[in-house]
């Protein structure tokens, strides 16, 4: 679909149907076709607040997925989870409907601004691009924005600003963001992951190097310097380059740094000069190496360095990342985490153990059996970081159990380690050891969440 225009179809005010509307990246797209002036129809399986505001900004979404849906619609866009069985995709192949991938239709929009910032990594993405969202807001820069979970700062997961810029988080999952067109393409590191689809690391090092080649000539690549396999991914592109890291090897680096319990202070130096100092909101080395991609970023652009350090001052996290659910009637503290690889639980575990807590109690539902059989000693690993690990049973999502795993694998190999097949039961141990300066953490990507807010007295 290279020369097929998106753009055509809203400003004729063409029908789109999305099907699986409902979906963070899916909902977000439906409002900005919505304001841009094209009509927007949907299908999802079930009714919700996101699909309830869509509806009120004037979608007609039906909650069901019927070959009918699609009967009044001049373009159709499915999410990557929608496949060619669907029968709304197959009814409208049968009309001979035009049928595009959420991600190409993301790509066609890049197209309509002047930079395209798109934030790719293993981990760190959805931090990131809200980090650079606040800087953009704070520089001026009205900045249009998708971003993975919800933003306080802007009400959700989509900003709808000016033409100039458009910060992206960009997955690499199903290769979706090689449908993207950065002209800043970050890549914050790359681990091994999602290996139900990769074959193995060097597929996945492949796949990012696709997307660093998709930048233009006058665009630029920013790359984690201390990531080795986030260089091999971008060697031998003929691009601008600018390095982050945590060495003056790198072409944006920190000095004197400071940790607050957790907390980072530093100067943002470039190729031996300062450009601005930071002092962060959210707690993490990890996040400190965030704010350098950021940095590196408004460096190519030209942002007002004051004002990008003001911008990620301002940003005090997203939803699930590190995010204060409430406490105990005990004292004790609970947060929510959507760690689910291990690079990012020991980054996580890593922070937690600089704050001054007694205890780190971790509750952790693995997420899919594929990413728990191929990652299971590094799991292992992540989870001695804490004082005691409780396990959840495995979150399926995609995945049926063909890989004669479960969490118990998990708790088994560990020291005190303890697995719970139910919420309830995880619910009434943690209440049950719990202890007045303890910090629970539930983490995971799937609905370990929602054990969370039940503990607490003043869930937030």
């Amino acid at each position: 679909m290279s020369d097929f225009s998106l753009k055509s179809y809203v400003t004729d005010h063409k029908t789109i149907h999305l099907v699986g509307i409902g979906g963070v990246s899916m909902s977000a797209l439906a409002e900005l076709l919505l304001h841009l002036g094209a009509k927007v129809t949907g299908s999802d399986r079930t009714e919700t607040d996101v699909t309830d505001k869509l509806a009120k900004l004037g979608a007609s979404i039906t909650y069901a997925h019927l070959p009918e849906n699609v009967d009044s619609a001049d373009l159709v866009i499915r999410t990557a989870a929608v496949h060619d069985d669907n029968p709304e995709i197959a009814h409208a192949r049968e009309l001979g409907i035009p049928v595009m991938e959420r991600a190409q239709a993301w790509g066609k929009i890049m197209l309509e601004y002047k930079h395209a910032v798109c934030v790719s990594g293993t981990h760190g993405k959805t931090t990131t691009t809200s980090m650079l969202t606040m800087v953009g807001i704070e520089c001026g820069s009205d900045p249009t924005v998708m971003v993975g979970s919800n933003l306080d700062a802007i009400g959700g997961t989509l900003r709808i600003g000016a033409h100039d810029y458009f910060i992206a988080e960009s997955c690499e999952y199903t290769n979706s963001f090689l449908s993207f067109h950065p002209t800043v393409a970050v890549v914050l590191n790359v681990d091994a992951d999602h290996l139900d689809f990769f074959k193995d690391i060097d597929d996945i090092i492949h796949s990012f190097h696709r997307f660093c080649e998709l930048v233009p000539e006058n665009g630029a690549i920013v790359v984690n310097h201390d990531s080795a396999n986030a260089m091999k991914a971008v060697a031998g592109i003929d691009r601008t380059c600018i390095t982050f890291g945590t060495t003056p090897e790198a072409d944006v680096y920190p000095e004197n740094v400071t940790d607050n319990h957790g907390y980072y202070s530093f100067d943002v130096m470039h190729k031996g000069k300062l450009f601005t100092h930071v002092d962060l909101s959210v707690p993490g080395r990890h996040n400190m190496l965030n704010a350098l991609a950021s940095c590196a970023v408004c460096i190519f652009i030209g942002l007002d360095p004051e004002k990008s350090a003001a911008g990620l001052k301002k940003f005090t996290g997203s939803s699930r990342r590190f995010q204060l659910t409430g406490h105990m009637a005990n004292g004790a503290t609970v947060i929510d985490d959507y760690a689910h690889h291990p690079t990012e639980m020991t980054a996580t575990l890593k922070t937690a153990r600089e704050m001054d807590f007694d205890r780190i109690i971790c509750v952790f539902q693995s997420h899919t059996y594929s990413r728990t059989k191929a990652l299971l000693p590094q799991f292992v690993e992540a989870l001695k970081l804490c004082d005691k690990a409780i396990v959840a049973d495995i979150y399926a999502a995609r995945e049926k159990n063909t890989f004669g795993i479960s969490g118990k694998d998990i708790a088994d190999q560990l020291d005190g380690g303890e697995y719970y097949p139910s919420f309830e039961q995880i619910e009434a141990r943690v209440r049950e050891i719990a202890q007045p300066n303890d910090l629970i953490i539930t983490m995971g990507a799937g609905n370990i969440n929602g054990i969370g807010p039940k503990l607490c007295v003043d869930a937030k």
